[in-house]
């Protein structure tokens, strides 16, 4: 699912929504959203669940180390095949998303444990949210359409002299990299 809609996209940009880039601006919007995943290093949001597989060596003492962001677990099923009720673990954080583990109560009988190919599967959504936060949202937009702006530019890549004054060449907005800055996940 995209962060922004076209609607969105043309909106901001003033222009009619029927226009003849709709196909180019669907495109910059995907692009928007890639560079923003990159930058960031997560997803913003996910619409379906998908199961990852995860081993003892994610496990420290009675808690299990997500890889990555999970803003929803639909199920757990432990190595040796049996299913985690939700009743037996809490969320890492507690309160908010993104989860980056999962942790068995101290009175919880179930103990992380693998089978013979030393897996526990977590099915969920695995994004920061599910619905993407407004300030991302806005920052595609903005991103999408600096990218809109840019094909009409002269292609200027090399830094201009003329006198005193050195023009450089355009860069990606800084207020889309100050929006994104919170987001940005750090690299351990």
């Amino acid at each position: 699912m995209a962060y922004a809609s076209i609607t969105d996209l043309t909106v901001y940009l003033g222009i009619d929504e029927s226009t003849a880039d709709d196909g180019l601006l669907t495109q910059l919007l995907a692009r928007a959203q890639a560079a923003i995943d990159t930058y960031t290093r997560r997803t913003f949001e996910a619409t379906a669940d998908a199961t990852r597989w995860h081993t003892l060596d994610n496990v420290w003492g009675r808690q299990l180390q997500l890889d990555g962001d999970c803003c929803a677990i639909t199920s757990i099923t432990n190595g040796d095949g049996a299913t985690v009720d939700a009743g037996e673990y809490h969320t890492m954080p507690r309160n908010r998303t993104p989860y980056y583990a999962v942790e068995l109560w101290p009175d919880s009988a179930v103990a992380w444990d693998a089978d013979s190919s030393g897996q526990i599967a977590v099915t969920g959504r695995w994004a920061y949210s599910t619905k993407a936060p407004a300030d991302v949202v806005h920052a595609c937009v903005r991103l999408a359409a600096w990218m809109y702006r840019q094909k009409d530019n002269t292609g200027n890549d090399a830094p201009i002299i003329a006198g005193d004054v050195t023009i450089l060449p355009t860069r990606i907005p800084s207020d889309v990299q100050l929006m994104l800055a919170p987001y940005r996940r750090a690299l351990t």
